[in-house]
């Protein structure tokens, strides 16, 4: 009995690979060429790649973009026309 839960133990680990890392946003910002790799690949096969690495790429473009400086806000006086 105790060999057996042994193999059954070492077969579950032995079964448990590395997963891939998935790219940070932060990664995905700093490396451009590999922020338009994996655009391309949720663009053309997003059934294999992963939702959160395909919404980790969205945020680093907007990120690119839109940037992150100070947000608009309207001077205190009205305009004068």
């Amino acid at each position: 009995m105790n060999k057996s839960s042994l193999l059954l133990a070492a077969c579950m680990l032995a079964a448990c690979g590395k997963a891939t890392p998935t790219d940070t946003v932060d990664s995905l910002v700093a490396h451009p060429d590999r922020l338009h790799q994996v655009e391309r690949q949720c663009a053309n096969d997003d059934t294999t790649m992963n939702a959160a690495e395909c919404d980790a790429a969205s945020e680093a473009r907007r990120r690119l973009f839109m940037g992150n400086g100070p947000k608009y806000t309207p001077p205190k006086e009205p305009p004068k026309f």
